[in-house]
């Protein structure tokens, strides 16, 4: 399995920025997806969740403002962000959960590389 996440770069705070993932080597459609990221210094943490039956969940810090979408035929997830803060700054990561459900996400080892998301004040 591949996840090649781009998307990323340098927006002033109140922006926004589309994040996509692009999956490879796996049937995409029957599996959880998520976005994680991680500040400097800061543990990974969770952002945003797709399961494969299109249920989406947020973290508290980012409801409202992040959205999250999945589009099987590109095999690609999606994290619209918006009302972007500094404390968004990141290096925002996607991961393919082990089933379809949300409650797998994290857990499976199938990371992206990771795309830097850097918000300016």
């Amino acid at each position: 399995v591949q996840l090649q996440a781009s998307g990323g770069g340098l927006v002033q705070a109140g922006g926004s920025l589309r994040l996509s993932c692009e999956a490879s080597g796996t049937t995409f459609r029957d599996y959880a997806m998520g976005w994680y990221r991680q500040a400097p210094g800061k543990q990974r943490e969770y952002v945003a969740g797709i399961s494969s039956g299109r249920t989406t969940t947020l973290a508290d810090s980012v409801e409202g403002r992040f959205t999250i979408s999945r589009d099987n035929a590109k095999k690609t997830v999606y994290l619209q962000m918006n009302s972007l803060k500094p404390e968004d700054t990141a290096v925002y990561y996607c991961n393919r959960g082990g089933r379809p459900s949300l409650a797998s996400l994290g857990t499976s080892g199938q990371w992206g590389q990771g795309t830097l998301v850097t918000v300016s004040s």
